[in-house]
């Protein structure tokens, strides 16, 4: 898109490009996500930012009426398979505040100052940047969500110090933390509670439960969705121990525990139904609470989850592309805003691809790490690699997948290289290609992965995997 094609995009309110790129007013010092209600500024007035961080570094901050700190993630960083795609995976699953610049670079394979070159040339922000903003928008959250004392969000949204909390609070939002928390906005009665990842215009993000139930949450999404498919998928794969899927279709809730970079945690994503005739709700957010054991933990759990649903998609694109196929069309109308659903574990995911639904189920009980306190039947953590490594037979292809897993022979985090990870699973003697486009698909949550044998055309590209999602759902598609 040139600026004038955003300007236009912004004269219209037009709500697909929330989160694709910002805007700054230079007169009143404020940026707005696209669809922001107030009045439209003057085109010479308006300074374009492809991300939130980059307007915040050049000086803006974030308008309390549209909330651009909030939105959906750029679709972009879910195809892009290059270095600037994998930081922005990696960056948003906290990796710089866990490891700063340093441990980034090594995960992608370059020096610091090459991702620093590459994120600034092209973002308008370097990883630091990029990262503090993102910490701001968490501390945000925390302190509207809510009564943890101030000094407790500041060192859990991965400040290194209150003074540098409270600086960056007053940089981005012009308040103080205690006047963001005196002002947070009250939703409407009997409505969802806060948010994170973005929410529609007008949407309040108030506390509206204890914090013993956990923070409440928003996952925000960008156009239609169809979250019957999503829980379908989620009930139908769900190993017992560590999930569950409760309540009837329109009204279920996914359950989950997470473990996660400091604690534990458990999640719980409720399923928004339709609200004409059976078709999806445009726009909007899926209502979530997290019980953490710690909050350090709240912006990758929540990553994950966003992963988990496909909340970052962008269903314009997807739907142009597949609705113009003679073949997907008709599918396409009937589920307008499908998604392809990932993985909240990515090794996780790969092992249960591999060995089924039973068998995870068994290594759950046998060597699933207990919580502390289990929550109804949610009692178990899934086995790390290494856990399984010490316990399976070398010789077993399960074996030889969690011992290449667990001594970083093959990668699946955010940042891995699709292609290196694809070469390191096939080269595992006796692993089928089949696995591997579905580890490809859900764990590394690649959008242009087609199944082996097959029938998904290269005119697909590049959103084959929810080309499948089409066919699976309209039953001309079975896998193994």
């Amino acid at each position: 898109m040139d600026e004038d094609t955003r300007y236009e995009a912004v004269r219209s309110r037009d709500a697909r490009f929330d989160g694709e790129f910002f805007f700054g007013v230079a007169t009143t010092g404020i940026y707005c996500r696209p669809s922001c209600p107030a009045v439209t500024p003057k085109r010479r007035n308006v300074r374009f930012f492809m991300t939130a961080a980059a307007a915040q570094g050049s000086g803006f901050r974030a308008c309390r009426r549209c909330r651009p700190d909030a939105v959906p993630g750029s679709a972009e960083w879910n195809v892009r398979a290059d270095v600037v795609g994998r930081a922005m995976r990696l960056i948003g699953d906290g990796v710089v505040d866990r490891e700063g610049v340093a441990g980034l670079a090594v995960r992608l394979g370059y020096s610091a100052r090459q991702v620093q070159r590459q994120l600034t040339a092209e973002l308008g922000a370097g990883p630091v940047a990029l990262a503090r903003a993102q910490r701001a928008h968490t501390a945000r959250v925390l302190v509207q969500t809510t009564d943890l004392p101030i000094t407790e969000i500041a060192f859990a949204s991965g400040f290194a110090s209150v003074r540098q909390f409270n600086d960056t609070i007053r940089a981005v939002y012009a308040s103080t933390p205690s006047e963001l928390r005196v002002n947070a906005p009250q939703p409407p009665a009997k409505s969802p509670a806060g948010e994170l990842g973005g929410v529609a215009p007008g949407d309040g993000t108030g506390p509206t439960a204890e914090p013993s139930a956990g923070i409440p949450l928003r996952l925000a999404h960008r156009g239609p969705y169809q979250s019957a498919a999503v829980f379908d998928l989620l009930r139908c794969e769900a190993v017992p121990g560590i999930e569950e899927v409760t309540g009837t279709l329109g009204r279920r809730t996914y359950r989950r525990t997470l473990s996660l970079p400091y604690g534990t945690g458990i999640v719980a994503v409720d399923e928004r139904p339709g609200t004409l005739k059976g078709r999806p709700h445009t726009g909007g957010w899926l209502d979530a609470r997290l019980h953490l054991t710690d909050h350090r933990d709240l912006t990758t759990a929540v990553q994950r989850l966003r992963r988990l649903f496909d909340l970052d998609a962008d269903p314009y694109a997807v739907d142009e592309r597949l609705g113009a196929d003679p073949r997907l069309g008709p599918l396409v109308a009937v589920r307008p805003g499908l998604r392809s659903p990932g993985a909240a574990d990515p090794e996780e995911l790969a092992v249960r691809a591999l060995v089924g639904r039973a068998e995870a189920e068994r290594l759950v009980r046998r060597y699933g790490r207990t919580l502390d306190v289990p929550s109804g039947s949610l009692t178990h953590l899934f086995p790390e690699p290494s856990v399984l490594a010490a316990a399976l037979p070398a010789e077993s292809l399960a074996g030889r997948l969690v011992t290449a897993l667990a001594d970083g022979t093959v990668r699946l985090d955010v940042g891995a290289d699709r292609d290196d990870a694809q070469a390191a699973l096939l080269a595992l003697p006796g692993m089928d290609a089949a696995t591997v486009a579905v580890v490809r698909a859900r764990a590394l949550g690649d959008p242009d992965v087609a199944p082996p044998g097959a029938d998904i055309p290269d005119a697909w590209r590049p959103w084959r995997s929810y080309a499948v999602q089409h066919l699976l759902a309209a039953g001309e598609l079975e896998l193994p």
